[in-house]
Order: C-alpha cells, then structure tokens, then sequence
C-alpha cells in the first residue's frame, strides 16, 4: 500500500540524501494505518519531484520524550547536532494534547528512491 506525506524541505533533503532514515510522526490514526513493507511517498512544496521509501520497521512511543530517548538520532535528522535535540520541537508541528492522545511514532525508511 502506498501511504502519502509532505515534508519541509529540510527533512525532505536529508531524507533524499539518506543521512534521515527515520521520520517521525504522531501516531494519529493516519500513521496507524502503516505496515512494515508499505510505501510512502514523501512530498515537499516547490521541489518538482517526489521521493518513495519503503516502511522497514515502526517504533511506537507514548511521546516524543521517549522517542528521543530510544531512538538514534543521528538518524532522526539530528546528525551532528544530537546534543541539540529537543522533543519539544515536535511542537512546531504537533500540539501537546495531540501528542498525549495519539503517541509518537518513529518510522524507520529505506529504499529511498526519487519519483520524477
């Protein structure tokens, strides 16, 4: 199945570069939906192309404070600036009281390929 998501173009370039392999997300019911083995197909604003990437694992968690205590950041997006990371930056795009509700969800990529 093919799920589809948009991105800043940030985390879309690093996804892209490969150096991100795990996005993270709230687990609302749309991520529930995922299964190891699906496609996402990530969008960013202005770039003109697409990228698919595989599911290859799902980590769920009751909040982003856990996330980032389990997870490797480096591959969250923070490679070289993991002592910089701060849950409360889920907070840009998520407010608290959806994220005390739904969880937060660390979706493990790979398979990376452009979609022109």
């Amino acid at each position: 199945m093919r799920h589809y998501m948009n991105l800043d173009l940030s985390p879309f370039r690093v996804i892209e570069s490969g150096e991100k392999t795990i996005e993270l997300r709230l687990n609302d019911e749309k991520r529930r939906a995922l299964k190891v083995g699906d496609e996402i197909e990530f969008s960013c604003a202005g770039v003109g192309y697409t990228l698919i990437a595989t599911v290859k694992e799902l980590h769920r968690f009751t909040g982003f404070k856990e996330l980032f205590a389990a997870m490797p950041l480096e591959k969250c997006g923070y490679k070289g600036r993991e002592k910089e990371a701060d849950p409360d930056d889920m907070l840009k795009y998520y407010t608290e009281e959806n994220i005390k509700k739904y969880g937060a969800l660390g979706i493990e990529l790979e398979n990376v390929k452009v979609c022109l």
